[in-house]
């Protein structure tokens, strides 16, 4: 990825300014030309997930209405603010109003398909992963981040049930936790898939969930990751699929640089030698993976001002020496970006903590919130091009608040179409003029000057403490 993009040619930003144009819609849907009635039709049909089709509360107009919660916080989050714009937008737009009840839209919601949405999710990322600039990828090839996250959910005996909260936590006391890992573009910074399960138990660790997302990873891909998935195994299989792998050395593995084919200064190539056999593999898979494989192993040296000098060493499969150690050394310190797309998610889209009750809700929530996240960085990315920067030097947060804040006004019909390009074109100048600053060696401690509330952490279940307060016992 250079610093600089190169003129972008006609077809190219005719074909994102399709992108920016996805504000307007002929069903009144936002994000037309990427989140079309066609579309959403094509896939939960194939799903089998169709419903609606003449109500009000069809497939499409709940995932809009579904899209506009999961981008919102506090009040506008909630199902009776979604009903509420519901019913403005059919107002608006001609259509027969629903009532203000929000138990017809909750089951309604309950229907949307999980496969559809997470189909839905990844078609739209690989989309713009396939038409991006060749400026955004690593020298001509598409970089894939890999890192993993938690977040928890409402205390219900369901989801107690399927995502247990940790063991440290008192029953009553703690929340249902989920582990999640996900992989994102370096280029676009859109998450092309992801996986989650239980924080606790046999196959729930991030290189368990990691396995079943092989599937969305292509040959000639680069997969960037940390220590804990620097494994035999892991790379074995990956190299099997035609996928190069880069990730920095597990801490439990010796490095030495006297042995081996060396190719510089603290860089050489290394024999690792297949492990036993693992519980969760069969004996057949097994036998498939070489016992031994070639990879090539860099060290180098992280400084920065007023701090101490960081050795990192960095396992890849990239043995071809027109990729520098340098070359190298980049590719890996690009993994950081998936630690601030993940917050982004987590903080801006509120993903720590999601609000639904039951986990197939949960899941469904989980969805929707990539699609919109996809969404947002797709429309960002417009803006780049035709402003010639790339997709990662635009602020997310930004993206979002412009985004929602002409929501409703581009999903009018009645609105001029003349008026609706203009507020388009002025909504990608303004996305386009948010970047992320360049703040390197920032340092700011993890603490906060106001408290949010004065109350104690949960110690006791709820209904102990119930009892207690009616008994006027302390």
């Amino acid at each position: 990825m250079s610093d600089t993009l190169s003129e972008s040619s006609p077809s190219r930003s005719n074909s994102f300014q399709q992108v920016l144009d996805s504000f307007l819609s002929p069903a009144g849907l936002p994000f037309s030309e990427l989140l079309t009635a066609d579309r959403i039709t094509r896939i939960f049909a194939r799903h089998k997930g169709l419903f609606g089709t003449h109500g009000v509360y069809s497939t499409a107009i709940m995932v809009w209405s579904f899209l506009g919660q999961v981008l919102r916080d506090g009040k506008e989050a909630s199902c009776q603010s979604a009903v509420a714009r519901v019913m403005t937008f059919c107002k608006l737009n001609g259509k027969k109003v629903p009532t203000a009840d929000t138990r017809n839209y909750c089951r309604a919601r309950a229907k949307l398909s999980v496969p559809a949405l997470r189909e839905l999710s990844g078609e739209i990322a690989n989309e713009l992963e396939e038409a991006a600039e060749e400026d955004w990828l690593w020298k001509g090839r598409h970089a894939k981040l890999i890192d993993g996250f938690t977040f928890t959910m409402p205390d219900t005996e369901q989801n107690q049930s399927e995502f247990p909260q940790a063991n440290t936590q008192r029953p009553g006391c703690g929340l249902p936790i989920a582990r999640a890992v996900a992989i994102l573009s370096l280029a676009t910074a859109c998450v092309l898939d992801a996986a989650i399960g239980p924080y606790k138990g046999k196959q729930s660790s991030e290189t368990a969930l990691l396995r079943t997302l092989f599937d969305s990873l292509k040959p000639n891909d680069v997969v960037v990751c940390d220590r804990y998935h620097c494994s035999f195994m892991l790379i074995a299989a990956l190299m099997k699929r035609g996928t190069d792998v880069c990730a920095r050395l597990h801490q439990r593995r010796h490095s030495d640089f006297r042995r081996g084919r060396r190719l510089g200064k603290y860089d050489h190539l290394i024999i690792w030698t297949r492990p036993q056999r693992p519980k969760w593999m069969d004996k057949t898979t097994y036998e498939q993976i070489p016992e031994t494989i070639l990879l090539r192993e860099i060290r180098y040296n992280v400084v920065e001002n007023g701090r101490r000098t960081q050795a990192m060493t960095v396992v890849t499969t990239l043995l071809d020496e027109e990729y520098t150690k340098a070359d190298i050394a980049e590719l890996y310190g690009f993994r950081w970006n998936v630690e601030l797309d993940l917050r982004s998610i987590k903080d801006t889209l509120n993903l720590g903590h999601l609000r639904c009750k039951s986990p197939a809700m949960i899941r469904c929530e989980l969805w929707v919130t990539m699609l919109g996240y996809n969404l947002i960085r797709t429309t960002a990315a417009g803006a780049a091009v035709l402003h010639r920067k790339r997709p990662r030097q635009i602020s997310f947060t930004s993206a979002c608040q412009f985004i929602l804040s002409a929501w409703m006004n581009t999903a009018c019909r009645q609105l001029e179409q003349q008026k609706l390009k203009v507020l388009c074109q002025t909504l990608a100048d303004q996305i386009a003029a948010c970047e992320v600053g360049n703040r390197p060696g920032r340092v700011e401690p993890r603490v906060i000057k106001r408290r949010r509330g004065t109350y104690p952490l949960m110690q006791q279940p709820r209904q102990v403490l119930r009892d207690r307060l009616r008994n006027n016992t302390t």
